[in-house]
Parts: C-alpha cells; sequence; structure tokens
C-alpha cells in the first residue's frame, strides 16, 4: 500500500509528530508513504513534463527522513491554503492556463478536480491522509465523493472542526495565549494600564475564551457575541479601579465585533473564500483610551499562539491520531475522519466535519451581560469543557 500524506492551512503545533507517527506506524507494517508538499498545492502543481517534482511537490518519507522532525513545530511538508476546486484566474499555475482563461471575471473560480486526480494516479497512491481543518477538510470531502479514499485527521488551533471535541493545536495555542497574558500583566501592572489581548479565533472564540478562564483576565470578548464597548469601558474602569495594582486586562477574539459593526478584515479573500482578520483589538483599544481617558497596551498574540514546539498533550493527540488513521489506511476503511468524542478516540465518517459548525456554547460557557467566562455546570463536562 502507499499511504499519501499532506497538511494544509495554517500551520500549529503537532503536525510534525503527527506525520512521523504516520511514516514509522505504515512502514512498520509494510507500506510506502509520499508526503505532498504545500498542502493541496502540492498535487495542483504537479507538472507531468517536468523532472523535478520529486522534491518540489512530493517526497517519499522514511523513518530516516522524518526522525527528528517531531522536536520542532510548524509542518515538515510545507502547507498553503490552495483549493484546487475553487482556482481563480491568478491561481492557476502556468502550465495549466488555456486561452479561454483569460476571459474569466475576476470572482470566477474553476475546478481543477481532474487534474489532482490524474497527479494521484501518477504517483499511485492508494489513498490520502488529510491533515487540517474546515477548508482542507472539505476538498478531501470532494475527492472522498470522486470516489478516491480519504482519512481526515482534525487540525486547527481554534478547535471549530465540527464531528470531534479536540483538533490537534488547540491545547499548544491556549498554553502560549495564557504565559503571554500572565508575562503582560508585569507592564500592565507597572503602568497602571488597560491591556486588551487579541487572539485569533475567526468564527469561534473558544481560544478567547479558554485563554481568559485559565489566565483569570477581567473580561472576554468572543466571536459569537457582539459587545458593546461603552458597557465594556464600564466594566473595565470597575475592574481597574478594584485591582490593588490599578490595571485591568481584557482577551478579545479577531473575528468579535462590535454590536451592529462588522468584523474587521482587510486585504484578498483566499482560495476558501477568507479574508485576514485581526485589529479589532486596537479598535476596542482606542475606544477605551478615548472613553476612561487611560493610557492603554494593546498586544496581537497572533501566530505567536501557533509557533514552536507542541505541548504534551498536542503530542498525545497528534501520534494518537496519526497511528488510528494509519491503522484504518491499513485495513482500507477509507472515508472517515479520526476523532476525539466524550474523551475517547473514535471515527466519524468524513463528511459529518460539513454537517455542522462548532462554536461555543454560550449558555454554558459564556456570562453575555458581563463579558466573561461563566462555566454553569462542571459535572460530566470533557476536559476542555465542549
Amino acid at each position: 500500500m502507499r499511504i499519501g500524506i499532506l497538511t494544509g492551512g495554517g500551520d500549529v503545533p503537532g503536525l510534525n509528530p503527527c506525520i512521523k507517527a504516520v511514516v514509522y506506524r505504515a512502514i512498520d507494517n509494510g507500506a510506502e508513504v509520499v508526503g505532498i508538499r504545500k498542502g493541496w498545492a502540492g498535487l495542483l502543481n504537479y507538472e507531468f513534463a517536468r523532472t523535478d517534482n520529486e522534491g518540489k511537490n512530493y517526497i517519499h518519507l522514511n523513518k530516516l527522513n522524518t526522525r527528528t522532525i517531531d522536536r520542532s513545530g510548524g509542518t515538515f511538508l510545507h502547507t498553503s491554503r490552495t483549493n484546487p476546486g475553487k482556482l481563480r484566474k491568478g491561481d492557476i499555475p502556468e502550465f495549466l492556463k488555456k486561452p479561454e482563461h483569460e476571459k474569466m471575471g475576476k470572482d470566477d473560480k474553476l475546478d481543477f478536480t481532474s487534474h489532482v486526480l490524474k497527479v494521484i494516479e501518477q504517483l499511485k497512491l492508494d489513498v490520502l491522509i488529510t491533515i487540517g481543518g474546515d477548508d482542507t477538510q472539505s476538498y478531501g470531502v470532494r475527492l472522498h465523493k470522486e470516489g478516491f479514499p480519504v482519512i481526515a485527521i482534525p487540525k486547527t488551533m481554534d478547535n471549530d472542526v465540527y464531528g470531534t471535541d479536540y483538533c490537534i493545536g488547540f491545547s499548544t495555542a491556549v498554553s502560549r495565549s495564557v504565559d503571554c497574558i500572565t508575562a503582560l500583566r508585569t507592564v500592565a501592572g507597572s503602568h497602571e494600564r488597560v491591556a486588551v489581548v487579541e487572539l485569533f479565533g475567526r468564527n469561534s472564540g473558544e481560544t478567547s475564551l479558554i485563554s481568559a478562564y485559565l489566565a483569570g483576565v477581567d473580561r472576554a470578548l468572543i466571536s459569537e457575541v457582539p459587545f458593546d464597548v461603552e458597557k465594556l469601558a464600564r466594566f473595565v474602569a470597575q475592574d481597574k479601579a478594584s485591582n490593588p495594582s490599578n490595571y485591568a486586562i481584557v482577551t478579545i477574539s479577531e473575528g468579535a465585533h462590535l454590536v451592529g459593526g462588522q468584523v474587521v478584515e482587510y486585504g484578498e479573500a483566499d482560495a476558501y473564500g477568507h479574508r485576514k482578520l485581526g485589529g479589532i483589538g486596537a479598535v476596542t483599544e482606542q475606544a477605551l483610551k478615548k472613553i476612561l481617558g487611560v493610557h492603554t497596551v494593546y498586544q496581537q498574540v497572533a501566530y505567536l499562539m501557533r509557533s514552536g514546539e507542541p505541548d504534551a498533550l498536542d503530542r498525545m493527540v497528534a501520534i494518537s491520531y496519526a497511528n488510528l488513521a494509519t491503522d484504518l489506511a491499513l485495513k482500507r476503511q477509507f472515508g472517515k475522519m479520526v476523532a476525539l468524542r466524550e474523551g475517547k478516540y473514535t471515527t466519524v465518517p468524513i463528511e459529518t466535519l460539513t454537517q455542522g459548525v462548532k462554536r461555543v456554547d454560550v449558555n454554558e460557557l459564556y456570562d453575555t451581560d458581563n463579558y466573561r467566562p461563566k462555566v454553569a455546570h462542571l459535572l460530566d463536562k470533557p476536559m476542555f469543557l465542549y
């Protein structure tokens, strides 16, 4: 059996241990592993007429070239946000362009899945193990529907893939965030300021919520609940005044927005229709500064949340997901996503991830009146509360 493996979307800590574990498990059971470079872009950019596809678009993986990759973060195979099923004119590789493509409009998109399937056939792959979030896996579902075997491993620091309680990268992202918030207290306290800490989280505010819960911040703003900045200012003024060190800290998801306002986005949309987020924290900081007439601090934790090596929990889940996915491949049990549900490793049909959205359970975990984490009932809650 020849197993293909790729990582797509944003990098997170835990990807390299996952890749290594797939390679070791597969080779020990007599299978080969081919690593696809740069996510779906590796298959899209494979040019049949070239002789340098190996190394550029794919690499044969073995125990020697993956022996030490688990000691670092990021992804050894590299990644991209390419979607071969929805390519705009400017994203089409030169060798695939045709004269009629010049007539495409700015927002028109073309499907190059037929090319991807031909490349998969050329590489003699029997199955693809795809490691990624909703966007990466949505194209995996597309290939599955085309009849090619796919097994999905959920990865995203936002922990928002539907169908699993946990995604690789989440624990480390929260740990990094808590460390940054804790460190920032020395600045906020020394200068008696209001600190606004902006965290990643496009649609799900779980990283802001859980980080705030663990770091004991004063207020937490999440993607799911619009906030009133005047009301927030009153709360923050009270928090600052009641703190012996005369400072306050607020966390905010990058996808949060004011009541009646829009999410702060900028730049061109990527292949999955997402524009870059970031800046709502700065908007909020400036508003608090103006309303309260106090000095403020604004800090984006941003990419530091997913930088560096994984923590022990992400290593555990990444390696376990890898072994489970490889076992499924060897048994030819395709069309599944590995998952954690109610604290147990399991699988769900791969289509599950497209059948819903995973968001913060606001009623159970958030005080919408006071902009704070609130755990209504702990009994029978999973480790990360939902």
